[in-house]
């Protein structure tokens, strides 16, 4: 299946672009390829590791924990993400294959260095939050981060639930949309800040755009709001429903080139009506 990423010009994307330019220039070099190959063989180990022995303290020894790193156990900062979630053998194996997908398929579109820097300011963003909380938390809203931007950058992409079920990556985001936000209004307070900035990445990559989608939509409505005629002055009318302008500022309207005359048909009659034909 050939991914047709999301396209939107804007000048807050030119300008994080053009950010991204230079830094790539100068450190380009220095970017981790196959970046999520590596991560997911980590936590593949550790996850194996854990299989066979529950009772080991090597986890506990991973975790993102403030006071600990304070105390010198930096390696904290980062160990933190190759924690695999708590799974059975067979769901960890989906779980992997997913977040492959989704981390191989961002860095297809950005190239190495982009999602190296989308990954770890979700990092950085997750460890502030440990700090600025008191308590340590787990990788599920990083992860969820990477989800949202594929979903963004592919909101087409269809994958299949249970197997059967074809699903597009807009609707599933929705879902974690919903998650997060029921998070932040029925969690604790170290919860909250948690999901909020932990997917920090998301929003400094993609607020821009959606800002200015919003604010795009919002200005083509009130211009065609404003400049729609009153009923009794409208200049479109479908000929099977006889809704004009009026009735609906966003209806939109076809001549159809398959029909005798000029007739004008609204966008749910255009398909579905019976040709008009003089012809014997």
């Amino acid at each position: 299946m050939i991914i047709q990423p999301f396209s939107f010009e804007s000048p807050a994307r030119e300008c994080r672009m053009n950010i991204l330019n230079k830094l790539e220039r100068k450190f380009g070099r220095f970017a981790i390829r196959e970046l999520m190959v590596y991560i997911i063989g980590i936590n593949a180990l550790i996850y194996m590791l854990r299989y066979g022995m529950p009772q080991s303290e090597a986890i506990a020894k991973l975790m993102l924990d403030p006071q600990l790193i304070l105390q010198g156990e930096v390696w904290r900062l980062v160990s933190w993400i190759f924690i695999p979630p708590s799974a059975s053998l067979l769901w960890i194996f989906f779980i992997f294959y997913f977040y492959y997908m989704v981390g191989t398929g961002l860095e297809h579109e950005w190239g190495s260095f982009r999602f190296n820097v989308f990954y770890f300011t979700g990092v950085l963003g997750t460890a502030l939050a440990a700090f600025i909380t008191g308590e340590g938390t787990t990788a599920l809203y990083l992860n969820l981060s990477l989800f949202l931007a594929f979903a963004y950058v592919y909101p087409d992409y269809e994958i299949l639930i249970f197997f059967i079920i074809p699903v597009k990556m807009k609707y599933l985001a929705w879902l974690n949309w919903a998650f997060i936000a029921f998070t932040i209004l029925t969690s604790p307070l170290p919860h909250k800040i948690a999901a909020l900035v932990s997917i920090s990445n998301y929003f400094l990559f993609f607020g821009g755009d959606i800002l200015s989608t919003i604010k795009h939509r919002g200005s083509a409505y009130n211009r065609r709001k404003g400049f729609a005629p009153a009923r009794q002055g409208t200049i479109h009318s479908c000929t099977i429903c006889g809704r004009t302008e009026a009735d609906d500022i966003n209806l939109e309207f076809r001549y159809c080139s398959s029909c005798e005359g000029d007739h004008e048909y609204c966008m749910d009659h255009l398909k579905t009506h019976e040709h008009i034909t003089t012809r014997i």
